[in-house]
């Protein structure tokens, strides 16, 4: 009798580039990044489990599921949350996933006991609600689902609160971004991860950008206690994930 189930990935996955965007993405999920095994556990027993990769979904792309690899060489696919709740020593009383799934059970509308007549007279149900005139919302662009070829310029840096580790991190804000395909997309502003790879550049405000990357619908999350040099004025609504082959003029 096998000890785990596993739930093997559905065909390819995504695989890490090098070592730099290994421990880049180790950051993303909230996991240690000097870390190469982790613990995967059960009720009973716990086995020690590689990351070989990812999947990534939802409607840019934006979201991860992690593929690992058992000792016996078998593939699993776990949400890095849990996977990241299974490193802690109190494992077991009760995750972060069954207790969102009981908060989702729980902000359910009770029903009343109040009889349908009654609940018909209430002041309440006369009383037609004032209906606000909607806003219009900003046309949706259609953002590419594979790589891209991105130009864009270096407005600032920013920080973004990150609540698998409880820190903030830091990101480039970018403006004048611009998928180049015919006819060209413009996005305005977006944000990526001010990776290893990126700060070799040592990247200023006004730098010149080019770059390959996937461009999602990913709003940029307020930092925490942020400080003056890091604050930002504007809503950044895109996120360009995984950059490479960058080009740099000033």
């Amino acid at each position: 009798m096998e000890l785990s189930v596993y739930f093997p990935p559905k065909g390819e996955y995504e695989t890490f580039r090098d070592e730099d965007h290994f421990r880049e993405k180790l950051r993303e999920w909230g996991l240690p990044a000097a870390k190469r095994e982790f613990l995967f556990k059960d009720r009973n027993y716990q086995r020690t489990v590689t990351i070989k990769g990812y999947e990534t979904y939802g409607k840019s792309d934006e979201m991860n599921t992690l593929v690992i690899e058992f000792h016996d060489g078998n593939l699993s696919c776990i949400h890095p949350a849990y996977l990241k709740e299974m490193q802690s020593s109190s494992f077991g009383k009760e995750s972060l996933i069954q207790m969102e799934e009981k908060d989702a059970v729980t902000s359910k509308p009770k029903p009343t006991n109040e009889p349908k007549d009654k609940q018909e007279k209430s002041p309440a149900a006369k009383t037609p609600k004032e209906t606000k005139p909607k806003k219009e919302k900003p046309a949706k662009i259609e953002l590419p689902a594979d790589k891209v070829h991105f130009t864009a310029t270096v407005k600032q840096f920013a920080l973004t609160y990150n609540p698998f580790n409880e820190e903030n991190d830091e990101v480039v804000v970018l403006e004048n971004v611009q998928i180049v395909q015919d006819p060209p997309i413009e996005l305005g502003f977006a944000w990526c991860s001010h990776s290893k790879t990126l700060k070799k550049f040592e990247l200023s405000p006004g730098d010149q950008l080019e770059f390959d990357g996937k461009a999602a619908a990913k709003k940029l999350p307020k930092g925490k206690d942020v400080p003056d040099e890091y604050a930002l004025d504007i809503a950044v609504l895109y996120k360009v994930n995984n950059p490479s082959k960058i080009t740099k003029s000033s």
